[in-house]
């Protein structure tokens, strides 16, 4: 007789030590890495002021650690609320698109040119504009995280299998069941990755936005610190805030990860 809780362990076990690996793999390319770093410094005896030794990183990511955990807190404030805007601009800008191929013609080249014009070029603009507030910051970030959103979910919105189609025409579906029903719920997974790409740029326009609202406002978020500390050629201590950035697109990333698993799960297991 079989035992039928012996077979969905079997799965369990395999993801259990497929993450195991995977955890090993990122630590050892992460542990070679820095002992690359480490002995290209000391082959080459670099000062300290051009690359300093990962060492020497750590102790400043120390010694400045109240200044990096509270400004890191407020990019990752600006990223998230950023994040937050682009996904739902981004997704009212993806069902207007999806209604009407006409409009979606007209104004899509307009998305693609928020992509492909620098940030560094617009933000000195908006600070102008919007003044040296949150909200400027804000603005420069949601620009540079809009475009993979409203592209993902626009194909995802565009994509309803041609059989599904057939069968809500057939039984006289309006526009609107056929969106909520069909469009929406194909669109989910798409949204979930564009939301994942733009997890990453909303930390990269958080810290470019604050260069330069930091300069005429009491701004702390990381890209303050970091102009402050390369005016003063504070190598390892921007390097520890490069590491911290990194960190911040991390958590953002994962939180992408974990929200879409908990509330949208059942949407991305459909093919």
């Amino acid at each position: 007789m079989s035992h039928p809780s012996s077979r969905p362990s079997q799965p369990t076990r395999e993801s259990g030590r497929e993450m195991a690996w995977t955890i090993f793999a990122v630590i050892a390319v992460a542990a070679m890495g820095i002992a690359v770093w480490h002995l290209i410094v000391v082959a080459f005896d670099l000062p300290k002021l051009l690359l300093p030794t990962p060492w020497q990183v750590a102790e400043a990511g120390w010694q400045h650690r109240v200044v990096l955990l509270k400004s890191g807190g407020t990019t990752l404030w600006t990223a998230t609320v950023s994040l937050v805007v682009a996904v739902i601009v981004g997704s009212g800008v993806s069902v207007l698109f999806s209604q009407s191929r006409l409009l979606r013609r007209a104004l899509f080249p307009y998305v693609v040119f928020l992509q492909t014009v620098p940030i560094v070029a617009i933000a000195p603009l908006l600070v102008i504009w919007s003044g040296y507030e949150f909200r400027t910051a804000v603005i420069a970030t949601v620009i540079i995280c809009l475009f993979p959103i409203v592209n993902n979910v626009t194909t995802g919105l565009t994509s309803v299998r041609p059989e599904h189609d057939d069968l809500l025409r057939m039984y006289g579906a309006t526009r609107w069941q056929k969106l909520c029903r069909v469009q929406l719920p194909t669109a989910i997974p798409f949204l979930v990755l564009g939301a994942r790409v733009s997890s990453g740029l909303a930390v990269i326009g958080a810290i470019v936005a604050e260069f330069f609202v930091s300069n005429g406002a009491d701004y702390e978020g990381l890209g303050a610190v970091m102009t402050g500390w390369q005016a003063r050629t504070m190598t390892d201590a921007l390097m520890a805030a490069l590491a911290v950035s990194t960190l911040l697109g991390l958590i953002l990333f994962g939180g992408v990860n974990l929200l879409s698993r908990l509330f949208l799960k059942r949407y991305l297991l459909v093919k």
